[in-house]
């Protein structure tokens, strides 16, 4: 008997192989396994100014969301979100959003306020030295 490639076993393999691919456009949602580049310790991320209270600024290129939840009280957080590795993409009414599948975090603390995010947004360091922020 000999061991033939069925055209359902090639369908079935191709099918597989591109599901996978696709899942892993998002990532293991583990923002520690992330191999991209994130920016230098002491590169300026904005000025004081930038950063509205209340809110926040994403910095994409960075993967940092910088927050300032009270005047002069700056934060900041991964901006990758620990549901699915998706990247946040809004700081709106008090929260840091996930347009993937809804995920929603505290500006104060990266917090979890809406799931379904396991887990807060890990904190990043940051300096403010008069009026500029900068990754520490």
């Amino acid at each position: 008997m000999t061991n033939r490639s069925t055209r359902r076993t090639v369908i079935l393999a191709t099918g597989a192989s591109a599901l996978l691919a696709g899942c892993s456009q998002y990532g293991s949602g583990d923002s520690s396994s992330d191999s991209s580049p994130k920016a230098s310790s002491g590169q300026e991320l904005a000025t004081t100014s930038d950063i509205p209270v209340g809110g926040g600024t994403i910095f994409k290129d960075q993967k940092i969301v910088v927050t300032q939840p009270a005047k002069g009280d700056f934060k900041a957080f991964s901006a990758i979100c620990t549901h699915q590795g998706c990247t946040v993409n809004k700081v709106a009414n008090g929260t840091i959003d996930c347009p993937c599948h809804g995920s929603r975090f505290s500006v104060e603390d990266g917090a979890v306020k809406a799931g379904p995010a396991p887990r807060p947004l890990p904190a990043e360091k940051i300096t403010v030295e008069g009026n500029s922020i900068r990754l520490a």
